[in-house]
């Protein structure tokens, strides 16, 4: 793992211990995402949740974004993404949030709002409940926190179908093995 472009391009990547359900988004993944994002990287307040090694939220610091917030559970992760972001020298543009992704929308409700929110939850269900993808897609408190026309970058597994309420309109979707990446913007 390592940061592919930008000022920290090529930069090696620590990897977060312990958390056995960390899994990394491969370079290949995470350079189709920020193609196809092009220019709305550039000078975004990005919020990347379920973080893991903070590569996402990284990668964005990387190519331009004037600010990140990095939310993951795990305390290996959140050491790995500080780790991460002093060998990038990209902390002074980072908060990292050590907690469960539902309180930490509800922390962050009232503070600055988010263009773009990079999101890789578990793959792993639970019998008779939704995918945790379908679950933040749903959870009115992460819409608060995204401007109108706001992305929402998420990543699923290919046989989540993934139905956005009305705070959402999708846009595209990008196959890669059997993780899928659904592209989503914050309606008015």
């Amino acid at each position: 793992m390592r940061i592919i472009a930008g000022s920290a391009g090529g930069i090696r990547l620590v990897m977060p211990r312990g958390p056995a359900d960390v899994r990394p988004t491969p370079d290949k993944v995470k350079g189709a995402i920020f193609s196809s994002l092009g220019e709305l990287v550039a000078g975004a307040r990005v919020l990347d949740l379920y973080a893991g090694s903070g590569a996402l939220g990284i990668e964005a610091l990387s190519r331009g974004a004037a600010h990140a917030t990095f939310v993951d559970q795990s305390r290996g992760c959140v050491e790995a993404i500080q780790r991460n972001l002093e060998a990038a020298r990209l902390a002074g543009q980072a908060v990292v949030l050590g907690l469960e992704v539902s309180r930490a929308l509800r922390r962050l409700a009232g503070g600055p709002r988010f263009n773009l929110v990079l999101a890789d939850p578990p793959y792993a269900k639970q019998p008779g409940r939704a995918s945790l993808a379908q679950q933040l897609l749903d959870d009115a408190a992460l819409a608060v926190l995204v401007d109108a026309g706001g992305w929402l970058v998420l990543e699923h597994y290919k046989t989540d179908e993934l139905k956005p309420p009305v705070a959402w309109q999708f846009d595209r979707l990008q196959k890669h093995g059997d993780t899928r990446v659904s592209f989503f913007v914050r309606t008015p």
